[in-house]
């Protein structure tokens, strides 16, 4: 399982990227663009995904993956359970919705300091 700790140690590594605690909720942006959101309970994680590509998602794994909230369906937008989640996947989750935030240029000097 992950933690909000683990998500902070990768977002801490993005550029742009800027955590805050909003309604008791950790939540972190790129400018005023939220890509990762965590319950109150820290026990659901929302993160930036493709609209068109998050039925497939959750209809995959609906014990791991949550549709957003009503008021939440008009954004890219999906939820995940944290104890179902591992170290990569999170990873994976998180960076792609973190590129999503971020302009192109961006994402690529990233990837450039990888190498």
């Amino acid at each position: 399982m992950v933690t909000v700790e683990d998500v902070r140690r990768l977002t801490s590594k993005f550029p742009r990227s800027s955590e805050h605690l909003i309604r008791d909720r950790v939540k972190f942006r790129v400018g005023s663009i939220v890509y990762v959101a965590f319950s109150r309970d820290e026990t659901i994680m929302g993160f930036g995904f493709p609209k068109e590509e998050r039925a497939a998602l959750v209809a995959a794994e609906p014990d791991k993956f949550l549709m957003p909230s009503d008021s939440d369906l008009r954004f890219h937008w999906v939820q995940a359970r944290m104890a179902a989640l591992d170290e990569p996947e999170m990873r994976e989750l998180v960076t792609e919705a973190w590129r999503m935030a971020v302009p192109k240029k961006v994402y690529a000097a990233y990837l450039e300091t990888l190498r």
